[in-house]
């Protein structure tokens, strides 16, 4: 078996189309503010990436650059000047913040209704009820791609590895909303591919490679990479994809898989972010 690959880009190429059919007919452009503290090559990047494509789609970026030096109370004060400016319909914070710094206290300041990342405790606690527009990125994408790659979701058994706040606990929710029968698995958990080799879908989000290989999927499996690690000038997922894609139905890759959905959903949100504030 030959596993069908999941092109997450040219997915989130379809979203992004959609986005700018409906920005074209807006009486304004939506605007996102990119919050980004300190000098993290990667983070400069994914910002610029961003900011491109909001480009692409008619809406405004806004960068706000701090040092990283910059205190807690600074980056707040920051947020709160986004919060209140009119002109501006999402916030991201871009992630990692440098050490020191309380990112959950962070996050909790942007205001509900501009959390184009969706992470804010509120739009969590929303989603995970089903309720609200706004998803966190990163799951929202991954189940956008399962979901126009015809995968069935309701009562199938889904296995989650990894607990973050910002892909494992929201996904492993999304999930469950789809009416999937959901198992998280982490760094204390016991014999993972006791789990995994029961799973019809399962999402690895560790940023370790190799962490899924093909003696722990059964034939047919769903497999989701969210993990992302260089080696050397390679990227890679935390699926042995040369191995797992032989037993699998659908895979996607890394680069090109989940990556460019989490953008586009970005995106998505910055949009929603805007009707809601003009309704």
């Amino acid at each position: 078996m030959a596993a069908k690959i999941i092109d997450g880009k040219k997915i989130a190429g379809d979203v992004l189309s959609g986005v700018a059919a409906e920005v074209k007919k807006l009486p304004s452009k939506p605007c996102l503010a990119l919050v980004i503290v300190g000098e993290n090559p990667a983070s400069l990047i994914y910002t610029k990436k961003k900011a491109e494509d909001c480009g692409k789609v008619g809406i405004e970026s806004k960068s706000v650059r701090l040092p990283a030096t910059a205190t807690e109370q600074e980056i707040i004060s920051e947020v709160k000047k986004l919060n209140s400016d009119k002109g501006v319909d999402g916030i991201i914070v871009q992630l990692p913040l440098p050490d020191g710094i309380d990112e959950d206290r962070i996050l909790a300041e942007v205001s509900p209704e501009k959390d184009a990342d969706g992470i804010h405790p509120q739009n969590f606690g929303n989603a995970a009820l089903g309720l609200g527009a706004l998803r966190p990125c990163t799951p929202q994408g991954v189940i956008h791609l399962l979901k126009v790659s015809g995968v069935s979701m309701s009562g199938k058994n889904a296995v989650v590895i990894g607990r973050s706040r910002i892909v494992g606990k929201p996904l492993a929710s999304l999930l469950l909303n789809e009416n999937c029968t959901v198992t998280v698995c982490h760094s204390r958990t016991k014999d993972i591919a006791s789990y995994t080799k029961l799973a019809d879908i399962v999402c690895v989000a560790v940023g370790k490679p190799r962490t899924l290989t093909a003696d722990m999927v059964k034939d047919g499996v769903v497999v989701i990479d969210i993990g992302t690690t260089r080696e050397g000038e390679r990227l890679v997922g935390d699926v042995d994809f040369e191995a797992v894609s032989k037993k699998a139905s659908f895979i996607t890759p890394v680069p090109g898989g989940v990556g460019p959905m989490t953008r586009a959903m970005l995106i998505q949100n910055t949009l929603l972010c805007y009707k809601a504030r003009h309704k």
